[in-house]
């Protein structure tokens, strides 16, 4: 049975949880920005929080709970890649590389089609790893959601989990979509150097704070 009063529950909850600064915000607005692969970067942050939500409702919160080792390896592997992404980006705006062209121009070369397919699965890699690699994602979704939305009488728990997976949607899309629409400023080369340096030390504090709770 659907509530709306419960859906709405979801809702603010999940919003809550994803909207504050993160390595899935920072890389969403970074790809946007960028103009390469963006619909495929926000799919891929709403399917798998859709997923980790729908897990979390079928009650494998408690086993992450209850599986310290695995929070640990996870916490190790996605300081790791937190802390090369972060290098990287620091790096990118130490040397002032250009800002990146808009893909909309089309390409010159048809040897770019191959170079853009490439560009895709690396852009999917990337953004599954900082999705899968920070603790955080599993922490809150399939453990504080589907803590929450355990708690709820059966026949309300569809509405919650459906609330919270909107929020997703409506966060990464409107996320995308503002930060491509603001990107004939926002990828001026000062710009973009700024935003590499605020993505590169994003991404160093949070590994600081995932080696810290390690």
């Amino acid at each position: 049975m659907f509530s709306q009063a419960i859906f709405l529950q979801g809702l603010g909850l999940g919003a809550s949880l994803i909207m504050p600064i993160g390595a899935q915000n920072a890389h969403v607005i970074r790809t946007a920005v960028g103009g390469r692969h963006v619909a495929l970067t926000v799919a891929a942050c709403v399917l798998v929080d859709i997923a980790l939500i729908a897990l979390g409702m079928a009650g494998f919160g408690a086993l992450v709970a209850a599986a310290p080792g695995l929070l640990a390896a996870a916490r190790w592997g996605g300081a790791l890649f937190l802390l090369w992404y972060g290098v990287r980006c620091l790096r990118a705006a130490w040397r002032g590389g250009s800002a990146p062209q808009d893909p909309r121009q089309g390409a010159r070369q048809d040897g770019q089609q191959g170079a853009r397919r490439d560009g895709a699965a690396r852009a999917l890699g990337v953004v599954l790893a900082m999705s899968l690699l920070n603790p955080h994602v599993y922490l809150d979704t399939v453990v504080l959601l589907g803590a929450v939305g355990s708690s709820l009488a059966a026949d309300h728990r569809g509405s919650f989990a459906a609330g919270a997976m909107a929020a997703s949607l409506l966060w990464f899309s409107g996320l995308g979509w503002l930060a491509r629409r603001c990107a004939f400023v926002l990828a001026r080369p000062a710009v973009w150097r700024a935003i590499e340096t605020c993505t590169g030390l994003t991404m160093l504090v949070l590994a600081a704070l995932l080696l810290r709770a390690a």
